[in-house]
Order: structure tokens, then sequence, then C-alpha cells
């Protein structure tokens, strides 16, 4: 992704925080430009830029999504500006302190500290599924219908790594409906900030929608280096979880099915 230039701010962003004093660049952004600002009087915020119509499509749906979540008691940043026009969208938001929990697990080796965290990244996901869904998150029928329909216009129009007989498959074999839920939509270790071996933030909420909760829960677990590559991880995680564990074929559905046309 592209680096972003003080200069090249909407002047919606620039009045709203003032003199900046300064602008870093986290590992963080594969379908936005991220940038870290800090203002004159030392406080940061969070800036994304997006370009191209899916994308920009996606970050105008975050600045959605956390304006529903505002009055929600789940570790999630502030929306406090979105703005769009000349193909590109751009999202201020409050800065939320931590590294990622990849970054964490891949350097923590004290295993009774990494199962901490990880039984920590269950139960912050049971919070958001145990959350009410604010209604203007709830769409019409099925999310997994939805999201079928949506993976089928992803193949047609953008790159994807699923193809049409994986999506064939998908319509086949769908699995049996649950409860639906408020769901974060792309719940994985990326996605999921840690401070002082505590959960201090989940962001990147553009598949945030009343959906299917098993969809969080494998993504999740997707196995990474030095995460998840082991059962105990597994046991842990759902241990915080304190939900039904999903089974392998659901883990399957979800994380190397669906999953690859978004």
């Amino acid at each position: 992704m592209e680096s972003i230039k003080i200069n090249e701010l909407p002047i919606e962003i620039t009045e709203m925080v003032g003199a900046l004093s300064e602008i870093a660049f986290p590992k963080q952004g594969y379908t936005s430009d991220v940038g870290i600002v800090k203002a004159l009087n030392s406080e940061k915020f969070v800036i994304k830029r997006s370009k191209g119509e899916q994308f920009c499509n996606w970050l105008k749906r975050e600045a959605f999504v956390l304006k529903c979540l505002k009055d929600a008691n789940l570790p999630v940043p502030r929306l406090l500006k979105f703005v769009e026009g000349n193909g590109e969208s751009w999202m201020l938001t409050q800065f939320m302190e931590g590294q990622t929990l990849r970054s964490y697990l891949l350097n923590e080796q004290n295993e009774i500290k990494r199962h901490e965290v990880i039984y920590q990244f269950g139960k912050v996901l049971k919070e958001i599924h145990s959350t009410p869904c604010p209604s203007e998150l709830k769409g019409e029928g099925l999310w997994l219908d939805q999201m079928l329909e949506t993976a089928e216009y992803n193949l047609l129009h953008y790159e994807t790594d699923g193809n049409a007989k994986l999506l064939q498959r998908l319509k086949e074999k769908k699995p049996v409906s649950v409860k639906q839920a408020l769901i974060h939509g792309d719940f994985t270790i990326d996605n999921v900030l840690v401070k002082e071996g505590l959960i201090s933030a989940v962001i990147d909420w553009n598949g945030g929608a009343f959906g299917d909760p098993r969809y969080d829960a494998a993504l999740a677990i997707r196995p990474k280096q030095n995460a998840f590559e082991n059962e105990s991880d597994r046991v842990v995680f759902f241990e915080g979880y304190g939900g039904k564990r999903i089974t392998e074929s659901e883990f399957t559905y979800f994380e190397d099915g669906l999953y690859n046309f978004f």
C-alpha cells in the first residue's frame, strides 16, 4: 500500500485534528493505506485511505459499522470523520494502542502468557456475539445467502482467491443455519490488538453484520506461525469463547471456502 502524505489529507480531516507534527505507518492495511497521525498537542489518530470501487465501498461500510457501534460496550475505535470523493475514501478514527495479536503470539515464547491472551481472544469474540446487534446492521434474509451473492459478484468483477467451482460447492453444501448474531466479519489475529498482555482493541470492522458467528470463529483459529498450529491453542480459545466449538467441516466451509472470495 502507499504512504499517506500530510498535504494529501482532506480539509475536513485536517480541520478536525488541527496541525500535525508527524505521521507513521504501521504494518497494517491490505485494502487501505493506513497512517497514525500525531497532532501538535500529542493526540494520536488513525487515518485510512482507500482507492477503487471495491475498497472504497469496504471503507465506507467500516465507517457505517463503527457509527452503529458507537454505544456498544466493546473495544472498538470511535469514528471521527468519513470523507469520500474523487475516487477515494478517507476515514479518521480514534487511535487504539497495542500490537497485533499475530505479532504478540509470534514473539511471546511463554506458553502460559500466550494461552492467557488466546483465552481473552475467545472471550472478546463471545462479547461481540453477545452484544445486541444494532437494527441498522440487520438485513433481510440470511447473512450466508447474502454473502454467497456477494461472493459471486466479487468473482465476476474483482480478483479473488476463489473460483467458480468452489463457489458452486459452497452453494450446494451450505451448513445448517444457526442463530445469527452481531459478527465482526474478519476476526483474525491481525485485527485484534494487545497491550501489556491484555486485549486492547478490535479493529477493521468493514465486515461487521448480523451474521453467522461460526464465520468469526473459523477465521479466528486459522493456523499461522506460532498461532493455532496446535490443538492446545484451539482448546484455550474455545474455553474463552464459552460457546459450542465449530466442527472441522464448518471451519473448512468458512475459512477455506467462503473467505476466499473476500
